[in-house]
């Protein structure tokens, strides 16, 4: 019996299902650079009333809404602080130089995981010869951390001191729903913290495209203009936005499973002694493993279990990313281990890349 390919490369590889498409075909439509679609509006005020906002937009992807958010607190010359590993720093571009003109601070956390005393001191001088501070910005959960959820208090903390020191506030909550679900902490709760929060329903959750920027009406009123002129104008949104009112409505309680397909995931893996985790503390629905030299490169690695039927991400020479998700489940991850297993076991050493 030929079984088909798993795919655990990000949760970004989910099909939409058979309701969500339903849900798609069947959705109302006009013309939102009009603000005329009517399932895009519902989604819009949907998404900041459970984030406890006062507005949201709706955009093609999270590297817009992230641009978006850094522009309306940053202007050319401006600095924000971030993690040294956050998304917006490692797997954007580079948008906020590129398009902004804005600085970076980057602060090395532990996973991803940053603490006040790590940014207090940061600020610049008001001076002429520096960089204006202006915004700090918070990754939630963190991917290159291993889909580490950032401590509730930390997150608190170091908003607080933002805010008293005249900071704004962003968070790249791409997956602030599996750090939702996981904690039991919800989003409102989490974002309350932000002046604006992106999350994305492209991800976990199991949409085809598209993500949302939440924030005060008078922020989400300029984001209109950013996002314009970023060409993220769309006309009938709505057969998109149906797919993300569907995925709110049926894909985010399901989120705990995909944490505990990861945990299984893990488990085997650290079982094969010629594998190791990154970390054995697996917070959501990433992990990371290293591959020893003699089994070749991460990458060429990759190359071997593709052939066996397994897809997984090279993310360094030696590091392997491994993401769960709703087109994967635990029976999935102990295949996953087997195929893990037998390739370390038939793999002939091969060269560097």
């Amino acid at each position: 019996m030929t079984h088909p390919t798993l795919d655990f490369r990000s949760d970004t590889a989910t099909r939409p299902t058979a309701g969500m498409r339903s849900a798609m075909a069947a959705a109302e439509v006009g013309d939102d650079v009009l603000g005329e679609d009517p399932t895009t509006n519902r989604l819009q005020e949907r998404i900041a009333e459970i984030l406890g906002k006062e507005a949201a937009i709706f955009a093609p992807s999270g590297t817009m809404t992230n641009l978006i958010g850094v522009r309306l607190h940053c202007g050319p010359g401006d600095e924000m602080i971030c993690e040294a590993g956050c998304h917006i720093l490692n797997y954007e571009q580079a948008g906020y130089a590129q398009l902004s003109g804005v600085a970076v601070r980057a602060v090395e956390g532990h996973f991803g995981v940053l603490r006040l005393h790590q940014v207090e001191g940061l600020i610049r001088p008001d001076n002429p010869h520096q960089v204006r501070t202006c915004a700090v910005c918070l990754e939630n959960t963190h991917n290159r951390g291993g889909g580490k959820i950032q401590p509730y208090e930390d997150v608190a903390a170091i908003c607080h001191w933002a805010h008293e020191h005249g900071l704004r506030t962003h968070l790249d909550g791409a997956r602030l729903f599996n750090a939702a679900v996981a904690t039991g902490i919800e989003p409102a709760r989490w974002a309350a913290h932000f002046d604006t929060v992106s999350v994305c329903f492209s991800k976990g959750l199991g949409a085809p495209v598209g993500s949302a920027l939440a924030g005060s009406r008078e922020l989400i009123a300029e984001a209109v203009r950013h996002r314009k002129v970023l060409g993220g104008g769309m006309r009938q949104s709505g057969i998109l936005a149906a797919a993300a009112l569907y995925a709110l409505e049926h894909n985010v309680d399901r989120l705990s499973l995909d944490h505990q397909c990861a945990r299984q995931l893990a488990r085997g893996i650290a079982e094969i002694e010629e594998l190791a985790l990154v970390s054995d503390q697996i917070d959501t629905n990433i992990l990371f493993f290293h591959v020893p030299e003699r089994l070749g490169t991460a990458a060429a690695f990759c190359d071997r279990l593709r052939g066996l039927g397994l897809l997984v991400l090279p993310t360094a020479p030696q590091t392997i990313r491994a993401v769960t998700h709703l087109d994967v489940d635990e029976e999935d991850a102990d295949r996953a281990v087997e195929i893990l297993k037998s390739a370390c076991r038939g793999f002939t050493a091969c060269p560097k890349d």
